[in-house]
This record gives structure tokens, C-alpha cells and sequence, in this order.
């Protein structure tokens, strides 16, 4: 559920690079910065040049990498 996905990105906010799995199918790859009082965050891929938003609902799953 949404806590345990919360509980993943608070103890990802240190990783180099995580694997974010989106609810729509998408999957991006990079670096997380996540406000935990607001439930958003966003990914970083300096390789790719890209960023996304999300929100912690938007979330299928985590993986740090």
C-alpha cells in the first residue's frame, strides 16, 4: 500500500540511483529527491538529460539500484 511505498522512498532519499515503476507502465531509472511532507517527488536521469514527477499514489513499485 501507499505507507510501505512512503517507507521505500524515505529509505531511498540516500541511494546513488533508483528504478522508480510507475502505475501507467513507465519505469525510470536515476536519482530521487522526494518531499515526504508533500507525498512528490522527482527522478533524475543525468545520463538521458530527463526528469519526472510523481506522486507517492502514482507508485507500483521501487527498486534501489
Amino acid at each position: 500500500g501507499p505507507e510501505k511505498i512512503y517507507d521505500m522512498l524515505l529509505g531511498a532519499r540516500t541511494a546513488d540511483k533508483i528504478t522508480l515503476h510507475l502505475k501507467d507502465g513507465r519505469a525510470v531509472h536515476g536519482a530521487l529527491i522526494f518531499n515526504p511532507f508533500k507525498g512528490t517527488g522527482r527522478v533524475i536521469n543525468i545520463d538521458q538529460e530527463v526528469s519526472v514527477d510523481f506522486s507517492v499514489e502514482e507508485i507500483r513499485d521501487l527498486k534501489i539500484s
